[in-house]
């Protein structure tokens, strides 16, 4: 015989609540404590209860679909904050969307005006430069992650990157290096600068460049022949930090005995395999997307945030300024 099917009055006698209670609970809405969403979402996996979306829908007036709008093709940066996204709209049974536009405004309107169609609860857009950027132009919650809206009465969440800068100088500090050098990309990327002005007495000015092996390469040997005596050089990306520790092995420089090499990004593909491995800065992009995801279901519920939320870089020590 056909089991009936579990109903939400079956997961609220579980957990011990009235059924709007695990209605709420379940969809990641109401002010309900974590104690008693834990609770429901327990019995809901217990009883093995399967929410029927389609009349959930229908009865709310909304689709359960959220959408990610970015420009980073790659993925380097946008796939860790929809990671983070869909940490915390999975929990609520929501579907995340992702939509790449590659850069291309006409794309992006074109992929605005499918998502409103479509009836989406809202959109989380990011990209993968630091750069504020003009606000989207939709009848529906949004909030940006990463670069901030131009708006401040939108709701934005980006990366602290002047305290990350600034906590990899006192770690080289703490170590005992005196005579630090900076080494960057391209001078008219917010990132790059916001990084080396955090970098205070440095030894000469900061070097700006690309986000690059080869640059970082190329920057060792320009820093060596003014600033021989440097006893650290701080990268304001891992990819950069990558090629100052392979110029340095190649000039026989021992990383770090003789010089502390620090990156910034905390990307594992660069931070792990460069020799030795990298001392970086991580943006905790995964925590960006959740705190970007809690915002946009509180302005789904009717209570938006309004301006700018800056959340704090994590310094993770590594062997290339530690030794071992």
């Amino acid at each position: 015989m056909k089991r009936p099917a579990v109903r939400i009055t079956d997961v609220a006698a579980l957990a011990g609540v009235s059924a709007g209670t695990a209605s709420k609970a379940l969809n990641n809405t109401g002010q309900l404590s974590q104690d008693t969403r834990e609770r429901v979402r327990r019995a809901a996996a217990q009883l093995g209860f399967t929410p029927d979306v389609r009349g959930r829908a229908l009865s709310s007036g909304r689709t359960f679909t959220v959408a990610l709008l970015t420009t980073d093709s790659s993925g380097r940066f946008s796939i860790p904050i929809m990671r983070g996204v869909e940490d915390v709209l999975s929990a609520g049974e929501l579907a995340t969307v992702l939509c790449d536009t590659r850069d291309d405004p006409l794309r992006e309107q074109s992929y605005l005006r499918s998502m409103v169609a479509r009836g989406v609860d809202g959109i989380v857009v990011t990209g993968r430069r630091t750069e504020p950027r003009p606000p989207i132009d939709v009848p529906l919650p949004v909030v940006y992650a990463l670069a901030a809206s131009t708006d401040p009465a939108d709701a934005s969440v980006i990366v602290d990157d002047a305290a990350g800068a600034a906590a990899a100088i006192t770690h080289l500090r703490t170590l005992g290096r005196t005579r630090i050098a900076h080494i960057t990309g391209p001078a008219d990327h917010r990132s790059a600068v916001e990084r080396a002005q955090a970098m205070t007495t440095l030894v000469g000015e900061p070097l700006f460049g690309e986000w690059s092996e080869q640059w970082g390469r190329q920057a060792t040997d320009l820093l060596l022949r003014s600033h021989p005596d440097v006893d650290a050089i701080t990268c304001g990306s891992d990819q950069i930090a990558r090629g100052v520790c392979d110029r340095l092995r190649e000039l026989s420089r021992a990383v770090p005995a003789e010089i502390a090499v620090t990156g910034y990004d905390n990307w594992p593909v660069m931070a792990l395999a460069s020799r030795p491995p990298l001392t970086s800065v991580d943006l905790r992009l995964e925590e960006l997307g959740r705190r970007a995801a809690q915002l946009l279901l509180e302005a789904i519920a009717g209570t938006p945030h309004h301006g700018v939320l800056e959340l704090p870089a994590q310094l993770v020590p590594r062997e290339s300024t530690l030794g071992g």
